[in-house]
């Protein structure tokens, strides 16, 4: 099996480097920190990443074979919310953040996951919310997104988690 544990910045159309497969995820799977998964291709993957990591649409991994995956976000349910007006719709998008909703923010629209709760919410407050299936990008958060991390010359991954080699399970009775 395919293990996936480093981030890459970027990969070549050829050689080494260029891109070996595909691994297409719904937003619920691109937020776990441990996931075993198939490529587009069928191919089973194990992915490994620091918790509180989000995969992102367009992020290329890789792991101890070099190949590189390109994750690709899935299409799946959701609603498109658009308003009349910029302040109705800044007025949708604070009621959702008062929900702890996730939320894509695009130009003139906001995004969600389906629910039905919160699209009968919506449309008491005069928002048109309409059905689709689309890939689901939401806002990484106030303190979760835009980090500011450098890369030295030359450095183009990171080790998103340590990758298990065995795990032993510790119990309160177990003496060393």
């Amino acid at each position: 099996m395919l293990t996936l544990h480093t981030k890459l910045n970027a990969a070549g159309q050829t050689g080494p480097r260029q891109i070996a497969g595909q691994l297409i995820l719904p937003y619920e799977l691109r937020e776990k920190c441990r996931l075993r998964a198939a490529l587009d291709d069928g191919e089973d993957v194990a992915v490994f990443t620091v918790r509180g990591t989000v995969l992102r649409d367009g992020d290329l991994l890789t792991g101890e074979d070099g190949r590189v995956i390109r994750v690709v976000a899935a299409v799946e349910p959701t609603y498109m919310i658009s308003c009349g007006d910029a302040q109705a719709l800044l007025r949708c998008a604070f009621h959702l953040g008062n929900r702890h909703t996730q939320a894509q923010v695009g130009d003139g629209f906001l995004r969600i996951r389906a629910d039905a709760v919160l699209k009968e919410m919506l449309l008491g407050l005069g928002a048109t919310v309409t059905e689709e299936l689309a890939p689901f990008e939401p806002e990484s958060g106030a303190y979760g997104g835009g980090h500011g991390h450098h890369h030295e010359a030359g450095q183009h991954s990171h080790l998103l988690a340590p990758v298990p080699l065995r795990q032993k399970i510790h119990r309160p009775g177990d003496t060393r």
